[in-house]
């Protein structure tokens, strides 16, 4: 768990935003940034952004419900938020385990996820849910 990132402390209730502000988020990180990663599957290496996860009830729009687009594909369980206005993502409720959100490091206020350093990178190319028992 990360509590500090940079000059940042992780606050318990953390504000999240898009680049234009359109959205607004809500976390609920009482032991700071849990599990940061990136991923390697096909949306993932595309966006490039650091997630951490928190349950489903961690996030909460403040504003710009109106302003999140739904993005899904292939098995369509995750899905994947973004600023219809700025383009950028949010976060995403989780294939893996659909009872939390993945959320972008990226978008916390005041954090620069280039201060976590060098960060795991899980196999989303074959994904669990992929593979046949």
């Amino acid at each position: 768990m990360i509590k500090r990132v940079g000059n940042t402390d992780i606050q318990p209730k953390h504000k999240a935003t898009c680049h234009c502000g359109a959205v607004e988020l809500e976390l609920t990180l009482p032991n700071g940034i849990e599990n940061p990663r990136r991923c390697d599957c096909s949306i993932c290496r595309r966006k490039g952004a650091i997630v951490g996860s928190v349950k489903l009830d961690g996030i909460r729009v403040v504003k710009g419900q109106d302003a999140l687009k739904l993005y899904q594909f292939n098995t369509n369980t995750a899905k994947h938020y973004f600023c219809s206005h700025c383009g950028i993502y949010t976060h995403h409720q989780r294939r893996s385990n659909p009872t939390e959100f993945g959320y972008n490091i990226a978008c916390l206020q005041d954090v620069n996820p280039f201060d976590l350093g060098n960060v795991v990178t899980g196999d989303g190319v074959n994904h669990p849910a992929d593979r046949i028992v």
